[in-house]
């Protein structure tokens, strides 16, 4: 099996990457990339975590900037998604046995492709669901990651007809009688710009449509009720006041300000106890912060460039003298 990164129109693959996979938790195939920086000047090496759904390609652009400013980028495909292997027979459910899953891949593609195979020192970008597996992990990582920055970590959950407490409810229900391979909700693979709870920029948001349209076998339907109560299970942790004080890597915590998918209110109060943490809130934007328009996106990457591989969040940062690699989708 051979593991491939698929280049999409205004979405071209940074660089020559290495790219391959390796063997997660239990033998699973998780597809990797490393993307060298040719800068002058060798940063260190930023550790990639995408959110649930997500894959390698979503975050070209992002890379592009991240090796201009002279960091490398390893990044991985989580287990049941993108160019991973599907944990169970049906692929478009987004699965998960355990959450600690997760974090014994990332611990793997530590220990086995990042250390060996890229530079220091190491920090750790997260998104979403990737900042929970960074959050649950972060009390093991402090000898390893020198700063993390999570964008939108997945600390709660909002945007859903039914409550978070009901969903919580009949996920650990479907979970405990022998159904944690159904989905709570309906598969709709398609998404239209309006309304759309990610993004606000419909460039973005068409390129990475387009990337869902030619390569619809990188993606995913909803996850399934097991996938929901372990991922329920894990923020329930994270958000105690014990395991947040354990965590002792520098970490920024990018919040979007309308975010319906993990509301503001929960990242707000997850900082309000995280001594090692500092909330940076982007007004006005949407939940993929990375994905949306310049004038949020900006901010963002101002943050993350201040506070890697130094510095304060609040030090103003020219991101805007980076090369724009988007074209029109």
């Amino acid at each position: 099996m051979e593991a491939t990164l698929y280049a999409t129109p205004g979405n071209p693959i940074p660089g020559t990457p290495l790219v391959g996979f390796f063997k997660g938790h239990r033998g699973v195939n998780l597809r990797y990339a490393v993307f060298k920086s040719t800068a002058e000047m060798t940063r260190g090496t930023i550790v990639l975590l995408h959110g649930r759904n997500e894959t390698i390609e979503k975050y070209f652009e992002t890379i592009s900037e991240m090796n201009a400013r002279g960091f490398w980028v390893a990044t991985y495909d989580f287990r049941g998604q993108g160019g991973s292997d599907r944990l169970i027979k049906d692929s478009r459910k987004g699965h998960v046995g355990r959450f600690d899953h997760y974090i014994r891949d990332l611990e793997i593609f530590l220990e086995q492709i990042v250390l060996p195979d890229t530079r220091l020192p190491f920090f750790l970008v997260a998104h979403s669901t990737g900042g929970l597996i960074a959050l649950k992990a972060a009390p093991r990582l402090a000898n390893r990651i020198e700063r993390m920055v999570l964008t939108a970590p997945f600390v709660g959950l909002g945007g859903q007809k039914t409550s978070p407490d009901n969903i919580r409810r009949l996920a650990t229900l479907a979970t405990f009688t022998g159904f944690g391979g159904i989905c709570l909700n309906k598969d709709e693979p398609r998404k239209d710009f309006d309304g759309n709870p990610l993004t606000t920029d419909p460039q973005r948001f068409a390129r990475n449509q387009r990337l869902v349209f030619d390569h619809p076998e990188l993606f995913l339907g909803p996850p399934t009720a097991r996938w929901l109560y372990e991922s329920q299970k894990a923020i329930a942790e994270v958000r105690t006041p014990r395991h947040l004080a354990s965590i002792t890597v520098p970490t920024v915590i990018v919040a979007p300000g309308n975010d319906p998918i993990v509301p503001f209110h929960y990242q707000e109060s997850l900082a309000q106890y995280f001594r090692a943490g500092q909330l940076v809130p982007i007004a006005g934007a949407r939940h993929e912060i990375l994905q949306e328009q310049d004038r949020y996106r900006t901010q963002a990457l101002a943050a993350l460039f201040a506070f890697i591989p130094g510095g304060d969040p609040e030090e103003t940062d020219p991101v805007g003298t980076l090369t724009d690699s988007r074209l029109d989708a």
